[in-house]
């Protein structure tokens, strides 16, 4: 498996990892620079010359995946009978210098309702490392011709038809998957925030709509969905950052945006 291929594995499977490059070498030494090895959890792929260069590289590289914010670094090898290695004696004699650069577990969103609003979030979040899903009842509103201004996307996008009950795709989200309900339907909205609930590894929940909605949703979810106050408190509405107040979608968009960045920069920390 190339290393691309390998790096595409993990990023499927929302699995941290490390890229390992050999970066230079002077002299004599197993790999020349541009190796790669690429590890996970429990997995590698490739080979940066193996011996202690590659046993050293896996064992720091398995340490960064568990280390919060993690920041490439570069390792520096001898290869020579003279140092004393973790892993054993190379001796080719030259040195080389490796960087290790994370690859983190990037955050995952789930818009259900990519009407006016939600596609102008999703035109913004789009631009960003991360999984994004676009759910939807409505067939027209996932039309490939209306989601073409998605196109350039950096985000690995997951479209999501789901004509009868769009909540089942809670099931499907990873967790820690941030969710948004914005949907063209009250009834909807309702019925995704009372099935959210009661999916308790998930990131953020955010609603759209009033004060007056959250009102009514809030007596819905305490006296038919049978939730107490504090689950009910963990969807936050209204969503985005109070302080932008204007009504167009893509005001709103760029509101919610910006508060969920900041609730990215949080997990991070």
């Amino acid at each position: 498996m190339t290393w691309v291929a390998a790096v595409a594995r993990l990023r499927a499977r929302r699995e941290p990892g490390v890229l390992v490059t050999v970066a230079a070498v002077r002299g004599h030494a197993p790999r020349r620079a541009g190796a790669k090895l690429v590890v996970g959890q429990a997995e590698t792929w490739g080979s940066i010359g193996g011996g202690n260069i590659e046993a050293a590289a896996i064992d720091r590289a398995r340490e960064l995946t568990g280390t919060p914010g993690p920041e490439p670094e570069l390792m520096e090898f001898a290869l020579n009978d003279k140092v004393t290695n973790r892993h054993g004696v190379q001796c080719c004699g030259g040195a080389v210098t490796v960087l290790l650069e994370p690859l983190p577990v990037v955050p995952a969103v789930a818009i259900f309702g990519v009407g006016h609003v939600g596609l102008e979030l999703a035109r913004i979040l789009a631009r960003h490392n991360l999984d994004l899903h676009l759910i939807d009842s409505r067939a027209e509103i996932l039309a490939d011709e209306r989601l073409d201004v998605l196109a350039d996307a950096v985000a690995q996008i997951h479209v999501h038809h789901t004509p009868l009950l769009p909540e089942e795709v809670l099931a499907e989200l990873a967790p820690g998957t941030h969710t948004l309900v914005m949907t063209h339907d009250h009834a909807e909205d309702a019925a995704l925030c009372d099935a959210a609930l009661r999916t308790t590894d998930l990131g953020s929940i955010g609603l759209i709509g009033s004060a007056a909605k959250w009102a009514r949703f809030r007596q819905r979810l305490a006296t038919e969905g049978g939730h107490d106050a504090a689950t009910i408190d963990r969807i936050r509405t209204p969503i985005g950052m109070t302080e932008i107040t204007g009504k167009e979608p893509a005001t709103i968009a760029v509101s919610v945006a910006a508060d969920l960045l900041r609730t990215f920069e949080r997990d991070r920390i």
